[in-house]
C-alpha cells in the first residue's frame, strides 16, 4: 500500500513539473490525476487496500467537512442571534471502536466541529463523554454520532 502512495505522490509532483509550478492545487489535483492512472492500471499490481481505503478516507473527510460547516453556522447563528437555542448537556456514548488510534481520531474530530467537545474517555475505553452544545435529546444525539462519524471512522481505518 505504501508503494502505491509513494508512486501517487510521484504522479502529483510530475503533473506539477509537466505544468511547470509547484503549487498546492497543482499538486491535490495531479495527486487524484495519478490516483485514477493508477486505479486504471490496478491490474498490474498485486492485490491491494489502497484503492479502498483512499475513497473512506475521502468520504470520511468529506463527511466531517459537512458537519463542520454545518456546525458551525447553527453555532454562528446562535451567537449572533438575541434568543439563545443552545442546551448543553454532557451526553454518554457508547463505543463500538476498540483501537486507541480510533478513539483518538473520533474524540479529535468531535472536538474540532464547533459545539462539541469530548471530555473523556472510560478507563476501559467503552465509553466516550461528549459535551454538546444543542442537545434536545441525548439518544438523538448519541445515535447521530454513531451513525455518523463513529462508523465512518471505523470504516475508514479497519
Amino acid at each position: 500500500m505504501t508503494s502505491l502512495f509513494r508512486y501517487n505522490l510521484l504522479l502529483a509532483v510530475g503533473w506539477c513539473a509537466l505544468l511547470g509550478e509547484l503549487s498546492v492545487p497543482n499538486l491535490v489535483v495531479g495527486f487524484l490525476v495519478g490516483f485514477l492512472a493508477l486505479s486504471i492500471s490496478g491490474p498490474m499490481f498485486r492485490r491491494t487496500r489502497y484503492f479502498t481505503s483512499f475513497l473512506r478516507y475521502g468520504r470520511l473527510a468529506l463527511y466531517f467537512a459537512v458537519e463542520f460547516f454545518r456546525s458551525s453556522m447553527l453555532v454562528a447563528w446562535d451567537v449572533l442571534t438575541p434568543k439563545h437555542k443552545s442546551r448543553p448537556a454532557i451526553v454518554a456514548i457508547p463505543l463500538d471502536l476498540e483501537h486507541p488510534l480510533q478513539i483518538t481520531t473520533l474524540a479529535n474530530l468531535l472536538s474540532l466541529t464547533p459545539g462539541t467537545l469530548s471530555l473523556d474517555v472510560s478507563p476501559d475505553r467503552k465509553t466516550l463523554y461528549v459535551h454538546a452544545m444543542f442537545v434536545r435529546d441525548p439518544e438523538e444525539t448519541r445515535l447521530a454520532i454513531k451513525n455518523g462519524l463513529e462508523r465512518l471512522v471505523k470504516e475508514a481505518m479497519r
